[in-house]
C-alpha cells in the first residue's frame, strides 16, 4: 500500500502561512509537484519546499476575484487542497450582508467553483483525481457569533458528499478533513488567553493544542493510493474534541 505521491500534481489554496504552508511541504516531501496558491506571496512556503528537497512553485490566486481564480486554475491537476478561508465575527443579530458575503463566497462559492473546475479538467482528460476541502468543527458544531463561517462550513461538508456521490465511480476521490484547535497565527490570541486557553484544553481528550502538520498528514493520507477506496469522508483531526 503507497502513501507516495511521485508524478502528481497538487495546488494548495491558502498555501502562504499556517496550516495550508503545513500541507503544502507535506504534499511534495511525499513527492508531489505542488502549487503553493495565496493571495499573498507564497515564496516561503517555496523555499521551504525546495530546501527539503521537493519540487514546488507558487501561484498568486485570489478568491475575492472568483472568475480570475478559476480561469487560473492548471488544467493539468491531480491532485486540489480547498484550504483557503476567511471568517467574519458579530453578533448573529448584527451581522452585515456584506460579511455574510465575503465568507459564503471565499469558503464555500470558491470552493464549488474549483472543484466543479478540477472535476471538468479531470473528466475531459479522462483520469483521476483527488479533492481535499478543509472543513472544520463548526460544520458539525454552532459556534458562537460566526453564523456566515458556520453556515460555509456546514456547506464544505455537503459539497464533499455531493462531488463523492456524482464522481467517485469516475475515479476522483473527494473527501475532507475537519480540523480541531490548531496552533497557527489565527489561533495566538486564545492560546493568549490563560481562561480561553484552559477551557479549551480541558475539552480537548489529547490534551494538547493541534499542529498545523498534524492536518497535512491527514490531507497527504487522503491523497495517497492508500486511500483509494475512501469517498465523501469528513476526517476529524481535532484530538478527541468532537468524541468529548
Amino acid at each position: 500500500m503507497s502513501f507516495a505521491l511521485t508524478g502528481q500534481k497538487a495546488l494548495v489554496t491558502g498555501a502562504n502561512t499556517g496550516i495550508g504552508q503545513a500541507i503544502a511541504v507535506a504534499l511534495a516531501a511525499a513527492g508531489a509537484h505542488v502549487i503553493a496558491a495565496g493571495r499573498r506571496s507564497c515564496a516561503e512556503t517555496v523555499a521551504a519546499i525546495t530546501a527539503a528537497g521537493g519540487s514546488g512553485a507558487e501561484l498568486l490566486l485570489d478568491l475575492a476575484d472568483l472568475d480570475a481564480a478559476v480561469a487560473a486554475l492548471p488544467d493539468d491537476l491531480d491532485i486540489l487542497v480547498n484550504n483557503a478561508g476567511i471568517i467574519r465575527r458579530d453578533d448573529s443579530v448584527d451581522f452585515t450582508q456584506a460579511d455574510w458575503d465575503a465568507v459564503m463566497d471565499v469558503n464555500l462559492k470558491a470552493v464549488f467553483l474549483l472543484c466543479q473546475r478540477f472535476a471538468k479538467n479531470a473528466l475531459a482528460a479522462e483520469r483521476g483525481g483527488r479533492i481535499v476541502n478543509i472543513a472544520s468543527l463548526l460544520s458539525f458544531q454552532g459556534g458562537i457569533r460566526v453564523p456566515s463561517y458556520t453556515a460555509s462550513k456546514h456547506g464544505v461538508a455537503g459539497l464533499t458528499k455531493i462531488f463523492a456521490n456524482e464522481w467517485a465511480a469516475k475515479g476522483i476521490n473527494v473527501n475532507a478533513v475537519a480540523p480541531g484547535y490548531i496552533a497557527t497565527n489565527n489561533t495566538e490570541a486564545l492560546r493568549n488567553d490563560a481562561d480561553r486557553n484552559a477551557a479549551i484544553l480541558e475539552r480537548i481528550p489529547a490534551g494538547r493544542w493541534g499542529d498545523p502538520e498534524d492536518i497535512a498528514g491527514a490531507v497527504t493520507f487522503l491523497c495517497s493510493p492508500a486511500a483509494k477506496y475512501v469517498h465523501g469522508t469528513i476526517l476529524n483531526v481535532d484530538g478527541g474534541w468532537l468524541a468529548r
